[in-house]
């Protein structure tokens, strides 16, 4: 009996990991305006190796594209549609018979995602219909008999109000009970996955004197972190992170619920004062990922040895009209012409020795001078103007000194005052989440604006300082 048992254990165990396969994939985001065509796109992926792609909604062009491929795709209903679908079962029915039905089976759709970092948004309103609507699209799932569709939705690491030593991870106190015990039920129920965001660059990032660089990169080989309540030895912060989720999951009741990484990824490049966003790290990290999931057996994390771990990388492309600091723009793999930022092969059959030699990073140290906030070449400056009565209209004294009579008025510049304004502005909000981006007008730079030449006459002020109504 006790060897039946054993064969039973064992052969459920070989199921279930050949439905949850160790394929990385890469995430298909579309915030570029000179980015590769959809098919275009899907042979870059082919030719990276990737298994599964995921997009951010459910184009038809390239959902089309992917027709006939063999990678698993995942796609997503918008977040604005949340509110709506979460009360009305038919607006569900109609998402999924317009959006999945005509491409589903010659098109592998496997993972329907309902909203993106749902929880991280600061409209509340949205965070409690998260569940209802997940609900409501599975059952249309279930209706129009799409076996292989899982339901998820993907959250970022700030879901959690705990996260540290790991054994500690707890969810936060203003979702546990109302949103995450439901969306866990939910999950465990539809055996379907947790899809988590976790990018171990930006707690280096932020702490880079207490975390070891080599240890967020997954190439630590003398230093571990130690957790004193599970005992669990980690090696790097990927594992420390996701086992943080793991132990929070568990706190509320539900210990077995697979993890997918929805994303993870390392940027090649950002503003001058964003540290260790370089060629270097993020091939690094990228391709010790690749080469940690794909191991066979399974690593697992240390909460989990040997569980298999499905996972996409972020991203791409590097996408130029994404909004926030300049790191935000340059997470691809490919540049948006379509060649490799670096060499990466997502199967991670191609050894190390193989690929050529990285650029030594430059900036894996904080940046010790001073940076300013300063117009772009070429900007569109009537649209420079609402941003420079933007950046005037958040107070603290912002713009002051470039207001009539103030010391920096003169000379009269649109462009000159915009780049103060955007500099006073980033030095005050800066810690606060404010960028020197204003929708792709600004730039940080290391060069005093003050120390510019005069602007060239059509960039003078003239007609268009009335546009910022004298900046007030």
């Amino acid at each position: 009996m006790g060897l039946l048992t054993l064969f039973l254990v064992s052969l459920l165990a070989s199921f279930s990991s050949a439905e949850i396969s160790a394929k990385v994939g890469v995430n298909y985001g579309q915030l570029g305006n000179n980015l590769r065509t959809p098919s275009k796109s899907i042979e870059l992926i082919k030719t990276l190796k990737a298994k599964r792609v995921k997009i951010y909604d459910a184009n038809p062009k390239i959902l089309n594209a992917l027709k006939g491929t063999d990678l698993q795709v995942s796609i997503m209903v918008p977040n604005e549609l949340i509110n709506s679908i979460s009360t009305n079962q038919t607006l569900a029915d109609q998402w999924v018979h317009t959006n999945v039905v005509p491409f589903y089976p010659d098109t592998k759709i496997r993972y329907l995602l309902v909203g993106n970092e749902i929880l991280s948004q600061t409209d509340k309103s949205v965070w409690f219909n998260l569940v209802p609507a997940m609900r409501r699209i599975r059952y249309a799932v279930k209706c129009h008999k799409l076996q292989k569709v899982k339901v998820g939705t993907p959250l970022a690491m700030d879901v959690l109000e705990s996260s540290y030593p790991p054994s500690n991870g707890t969810f936060r106190s203003d979702v546990s009970v109302s949103v995450m015990k439901p969306m866990l039920r939910f999950l465990n129920r539809t055996k379907s996955f947790f899809f988590l965001d976790v990018y171990p660059y930006f707690p280096w990032s932020s702490d880079p004197t207490n975390i070891k660089l080599d240890y967020a990169l997954l190439r630590a080989k003398n230093v571990t972190v130690t957790d004193p309540v599970s005992g669990l030895t980690y090696t790097n912060l990927l594992d420390q992170m996701l086992d943080a989720v793991v132990f929070a999951m568990k706190r509320l009741g539900y210990p077995d619920i697979r993890l997918f990484v929805a994303e993870t990824g390392w940027p090649n490049a950002g503003d001058i004062d964003q540290i260790g966003a370089n060629i270097f790290n993020a091939a690094t990290y990228n391709r010790n990922v690749v080469k940690k999931l794909m191991a066979k057996p399974a690593i697992g994390t240390p909460a989990r040895p040997g569980v298999v771990l499905p996972a996409f990388l972020f991203a791409l492309y590097n996408e130029n009209t994404k909004t926030g600091q300049g790191t935000e723009r340059h997470f691809g793999l490919l540049h948006p012409n379509g060649s490799n930022v670096y060499e990466i092969d997502l199967s991670g059959e191609t050894p190390e020795s193989e690929f050529k030699p990285l650029p030594k990073p430059t900036n894996n140290e904080p940046y010790k001078g001073k940076v300013w906030c300063v117009v772009t070449k070429h900007a569109n400056k009537t649209a420079l103007a609402g941003a420079l009565s933007y950046a005037c209209g958040q107070g603290n004294f912002t713009c002051d000194p470039i207001q009539h009579g103030g010391k920096c008025y003169k000379p009269k510049s649109l462009v000159r005052h915009a780049s103060f304004a955007f500099s006073s502005y980033w030095a005050q909000f800066k810690k606060l989440g404010g960028t020197c981006y204003f929708n792709g007008l600004a730039v940080p730079t290391a060069k005093d604006p003050s120390k510019y030449q005069l602007p060239t006459r059509s960039l003078t002020l003239p007609r268009y300082l009335n546009l910022a109504a004298n900046y007030s």
